[in-house]
């Protein structure tokens, strides 16, 4: 028996799964209820009155003679006396009387007309039972059990894509999804905003049309550009998107609760799409259930129409027990013969029905094209026009869902939406994100300016717009930055740093940034996701792109032209470049700066550098150059030459250096360089050179007779002896010479009195020469790390020395005498 518990179970099921069925499914459902019924109640009329009632023929041959093999009893034997007087009433026959009581009772009785067949009472039912089995067609039998077993076979057949273990559980994920979906507060709000956004749409059509502003294409050469708000950007190859309307705040604000629901849904959509979307199994189980319904329908109409003629209330039995009764042939009537020919021409009219609608719902399946769903119509209806079409199983739950109610499909439709899922983070991120928080996260960065890192966040808060003061803003992992008109209220805007985070812009934003805008950094993983509008920023000043610029094949991907970046003076390229960008040279008349970071990519082609002869400033690092590039010598007004982390070996090119009248810095260092060539001391005007991390164990004379040298870097080689031509660099202010091999420092380096860092920290010195003293601007100096035993007392001569910029170990320090230490640790004022 089935418990209440089980019963209530059982009904929250059904209607879970009401949602995926059909009209036909559902109609059918109903016909097999039907017939279930009448097979119950086929059944109990046939436990309760099935039965035929037989009676011998009394023409047969052996009777018909009179003979008979039982003993009959002859009027004779009854005598006078136990005959009963004609007129006596014999009283009735009761049920405590005995067969035999019975007999004598009906033999004081008058003679009985009609036929005699010297039967009595168990022989009818003998016979009644025996010709139920042997006379009855099995149909008229068992008609009640084969409806029975039909109608399950046909109720299991049409709900086994539930159950079946294989697809259960999508559906079951499926319809709970659904309905989460259909009740979500987020749908109600979403479609809401949509009526709100396309009536303020109408609004600014209708006053855009009237006013109709003269519009200018923005990639003419024309600095009067007008730019409405309310109109899309002309000649511009990326799309602004469009203002997002203001929408009351009561609808706006969304319960966290709700918002956090809401976005799980999104996230689980999402994973079951990715999940089903590749499968067609529950399409084609279906599609097999509907087969096997059509078929089991064609085989029970044609056997039940075929036996329904069998069903009669006449039968001849001829059961083999004639040395019981004395008869051969009887003659029967089948009691429930009626109800049952009604019953089954009510069961074929049934089947018929149900017949009809399998077929129907046959030709459904295959007239439609159920693997692909399309939600045009409802793109169409709202402004959610970026919802994807699905395929196969997913698409196929869909068309099931739209038999039942297409406003499903509809409110699953804001769910696969980014655009609805987007509105919905906005929402949730403006609402956690106000201008008090951001204020608290305002920093003031080296360059004493006010600078706003945001990191991971789902969009760009409103609030930031709010911050005036904002010179810097930094936005990291951010998938949705939108710049709406508001940002036109930083007027102090000048540097914004975009990593990894795709930004779109709107009309009036993209002005003020076109205007105001300064410096731009760029970081992404495909060309593609630069934004379009970063090449039309005219009044940009310094522009970096970190990211890959070189496809898989090893080809240069082109940037778009920078033509019309006028006064664009940096240019940046982090990548992986194997040539230098064509388009670059659409800078050649303003670029004073140019950088390319390679990530160890050799860089094979640079003679686009040629036609930079403006250029100021030139970095290639990690671009696995093993000389120095002869494109660099063209460069006329070249000031400062960065080569670091290369494989370079050899600089003998370096006496074309002396055709660079302005070149002032060289830097070298993280290199393979083993010696440097005498012609060095061509370079008159070189003031910096950078030669630390390299392989250098000498330095040329040459390279001491630099006039103008001021900067020298020469740590982290092997350099055991350092030149006493030292001395002729007067103007030196800077040496490094750390992480060699030196032991004795040549006194004539203390003549160069203009030294103000002198970094000698781990090489195998044993003694500071007293000479030391002479470097009265000496403002840091590096010991530590050598075989020193005492530092010289003349140190404390060092008037700018302290305590701070002097690296060496304590004990050292504390052999310098107490007026000396004094000296060195009094503080600055």
């Amino acid at each position: 028996m089935f418990t209440l518990t089980e019963i209530a179970s059982l009904n929250d099921i059904q209607p879970t799964y009401r949602i995926l069925k059909p009209w036909w499914d559902v109609f059918m459902d109903y016909l097999g209820l039907i017939m279930l019924m009448l097979a119950v109640f086929a059944m109990t009329m046939q436990i309760t009155k099935d039965q035929v009632a037989c009676l011998p023929y009394i023409d047969d041959a052996e009777e018909a003679s009179g003979t008979s093999s039982l003993p009959q009893q002859r009027p004779e034997d009854v005598t006078s006396s136990t005959r009963a007087p004609v007129g006596t009433i014999i009283p009735p026959i009761t049920k405590d009387l005995t067969d035999e009581a019975v007999s004598k009772i009906y033999a004081l009785r008058a003679p009985p007309t009609g036929v005699k067949t010297n039967l009595d009472f168990q022989q009818y039912v003998f016979i009644n039972q025996k010709c139920y089995h042997d006379a009855l067609p099995w149909y008229s039998k068992y008609f009640p059990y084969l409806t029975l077993i039909h109608t399950l076979i046909l109720m299991v057949s049409s709900n086994f894509w539930f159950k079946y273990p294989k697809t259960s559980s999508k559906i079951e994920h499926f319809v709970s999804i659904l309905g989460r979906c259909f009740e979500s507060p987020w749908t109600t709000k979403a479609l809401s905003e949509t009526a709100c956004e396309d009536s303020e749409e109408n609004k600014q059509r209708l006053t855009a049309t009237s006013s109709a502003p003269k519009q200018v294409s923005i990639e003419g050469n024309d600095d009067s550009t007008n730019v409405s708000p309310s109109t899309p950007m002309l000649g511009v190859k990326f799309s602004a998107d469009k203002p997002i309307a203001e929408v009351p705040s009561s609808m706006t604000i969304l319960d966290k609760k709700d918002g956090e629901q809401a976005k799980a849904l999104f996230e689980k959509v999402r994973k079951f799409r990715a999940h089903v979307e590749d499968s067609d199994f529950i399409y084609k189980l279906y599609v097999a259930q509907t087969i096997v319904k059509s078929v089991k329908f064609i085989l029970i109409l044609c056997y039940t129409s075929t036996f329904l003629a069998e069903i009669k209330f006449t039968h001849e039995c001829k059961p083999d027990i004639k040395h019981l009764t004395g008869y051969t042939k009887f003659y029967c009537t089948h009691n429930m013969a009626f109800m049952l020919s009604k019953l089954l021409v009510t069961y074929v009219a049934l089947i018929l029905i149900y017949g009809m609608t399998c077929l129907y719902s046959l030709f459904w399946v295959f007239r439609r094209p159920l693997k692909e769903y399309s939600f045009e119509k409802v793109r169409e209806e709202s402004s959610f026009s970026d919802i994807p079409d699905v395929k196969n199983d997913f698409a196929f739950l869909l068309h099931m869902i739209d038999q039942y109610d297409q406003l499903y499909s509809k409110r699953f439709g804001v769910f696969l939406s980014e655009v609805s899922e987007n509105k919905l983070r906005e929402i949730s991120l403006n609402h956690e994100w106000t201008f008090e928080k951001l204020k608290q996260l305002v920093t003031r960065n080296a360059q004493d300016k006010q600078e706003l890192h945001l990191f991971m966040l789902s969009g760009l808060p409103n609030a930031v717009f709010d911050l005036t003061d904002l010179e810097v803003l930094k936005l990291e992992l951010i998938p949705d930055v939108r710049f709406t008109a508001k940002v036109s209220q930083m007027t102090s805007l000048q540097e914004l740093h975009l990593c990894n985070s795709p930004a779109k812009v709107e009309q009036t934003g993209f002005a003020f940034l076109r205007d105001h805008l300064r410096c731009l950094h760029v970081k992404f993983t495909d060309v593609a996701e630069i934004p379009a509008w970063v090449y039309l920023l005219r009044n940009l000043r310094e522009l970096n792109l970190i990211g890959n610029l070189s496809s898989e094949n090893n080809k240069m991907i082109c940037l778009e032209s920078m033509r019309d970046l006028r006064h664009l003076k940096t240019l940046c390229l982090k990548s992986n470049l194997t040539k230098i960008p064509t388009n670059i040279t659409e800078l050649s008349p303003h670029l004073i700066r140019l950088m390319v970071h390679n990530d160890g990519t050799k860089l094979l082609v640079l003679n686009s550098l040629k036609k930079m002869t403006n250029l100021i400033e030139v970095e290639l690092h990690n671009c696995e150059l093993e000389r120095i590039p002869h494109a660099i010598f063209s460069l006329t007004n070249l000031q400062e030459l960065d080569l670091k982390s290369n494989n370079i070996r050899t600089i003998e090119e370096i006496i074309s250096f002396q055709h660079l009248k302005r070149l002032t810095c060289l830097k070298l260092w993280h290199n393979k360089i083993i010696t440097i060539p005498a012609t060095i001391g061509h370079i008159k005007s070189l003031e910096a050179l950078y030669l630390s991390h390299n392989k250098l164990e000498t330095l040329p004379a040459a390279l001491f007779t630099l006039p103008k040298l001021r900067h020298l870097e020469v740590a982290h080689n092997s350099i055991s002896v350092l030149p006493p031509d030292v001395g002729l660099l007067h103007n030196l202010q800077h040496l490094a010479i750390n992480s060699n091999k030196l032991e004795v420092l040549p006194k004539p380096l203390f003549r160069c009195t203009k030294l103000k860092v002198l970094c000698l920290a781990h090489n195998a010195l044993t003694t500071l020469p007293e000479a030391v003293g002479q470097l009265v601007q000496l403002t840091q100096l590096e010991l530590k790390g050598n075989c020193l035993d005492r530092l010289p007392a003349q140190l404390g001569n060092c008037r700018l020395l302290r305590r701070n910029c002097l690296i060496v170990e304590d004990h050292l320090f504390d052999t310098l005498p107490v007026d000396a230490k004094e000296s060195i640790s009094r503080e600055t004022f």
